[in-house]
């Protein structure tokens, strides 16, 4: 293995919080602890100066400490879960599934948070003028420049925010299905994909960049989402918590969504039933009207309407099918 892509990585540091736990040919392991959980990145080198990552994170939050030193542009896909990024410069933007950001990494360094408390994805990261030249030798027929295409997306150094584009989408959906007998030169043909189609790509079409909030909106959302879910028995108003916490009701909505994901509704009612479907396997002395009186249902009828719609079942129904399997 050439030593110079991990070595730039090194020079480039992931943190203290990062170590490395395996190692074998053009492949490690890498592990960041934090108090709330830990993640794995798996790295592949795929050129001199190419790499390409599997991120598998099970926590809340964490602090990422990684400082670019020789990064020209990187590329990153989330499949499952979300991320809140708090950059250098002290702005809030979200990841979901789906999305694609572009960067330099010049700000990366700052507060992760994981609302969902996981994310799963994939990086491709090109670094220094290694990339360029490995590019050039491996790929001639390639003829984009990765300068370019980070002025073309990050022109003043800022992330940018890609959602539900099919054709991206669809080549990172097959890097998570690498084939192992030719799993190196699969992420080589994939990775040349992926540059085309960014080059042709119109930033003009696009039809949601990244959306940046200020920490005193995102604070607020916390406190809301902190104030719903530790009493699941009151039922807010959008108007009650625009009131109480000072916000718009336009804003409360849209900064909620970017949080957690989903309007406020839609997110305390599936929060409640997967606490109801907890409480019919931990509570089995509580009827499914109590479990729906404690949960803010005076109606066990619309109770057991709203349980079905989320997890799938009658109440009655997954706790008999949940008692049968244990």
């Amino acid at each position: 293995m050439t030593g110079d892509l991990f070595d730039m990585l090194d020079r480039a540091g992931f943190g203290a919080n990062v170590c490395q736990v395996a190692s074998q040919g053009d492949c490690r392991v890498l592990r960041l602890d934090d108090e709330t959980g830990e993640g794995f990145m798996t790295m592949y080198r795929i050129f001199d100066g190419v790499y390409l990552m599997y991120n598998d994170f099970h926590m809340q939050s964490c602090i990422s400490q990684y400082q670019n030193a020789e990064t020209v542009f990187c590329i990153d896909h989330c499949r499952e879960g979300r991320i809140e990024h708090e950059n250098a410069l002290h702005e809030h933007y979200y990841m979901e599934a789906g999305d694609i950001r572009l960067d330099k990494r010049v700000h990366h360094a700052g507060n992760v948070l994981l609302p969902l408390s996981h994310y799963h994805g994939i990086t491709i990261g090109f670094i220094s003028e290694a990339a360029e030249q490995s590019l050039k030798r491996e790929m001639p027929f390639l003829h984009i420049g990765l300068n370019e295409l980070g002025e073309k997306f990050c022109p003043q150094n800022k992330e940018f925010l890609i959602r539900a584009n099919g054709q991206l989408g669809e080549v990172f959906e097959q890097l998570y299905h690498a084939p192992q007998c030719c799993r190196l030169e699969y992420f080589r043909v994939k990775t040349a994909e992926l540059l085309l189609l960014l080059f042709t790509l119109d930033i003009d079409k696009q039809p949601t960049q990244s959306q940046y909030f200020p920490t005193r909106q995102t604070e607020k959302i916390k406190q809301i989402h902190a104030l719903m879910t530790s009493s699941l028995e009151r039922i807010y108003t959008i108007e009650q918590l625009s009131e109480r916490f000072d916000m718009p009701p336009a804003t409360l909505r849209k900064v909620f969504r970017a949080v957690y994901g989903e309007p406020v509704y839609r997110y305390i009612k599936a929060y409640k039933m997967k606490a109801a479907a907890s409480m019919l396997i931990s509570e089995r002395r509580l009827t499914v009207s109590q479990i729906a009186q404690r949960l803010g249902y005076d109606n066990a009828s619309k109770f057991s309407a709203a349980f079905r719609d989320v997890i799938g079942c009658s109440p009655q129904e997954y706790r008999s099918k949940e008692m049968e399997e244990m």
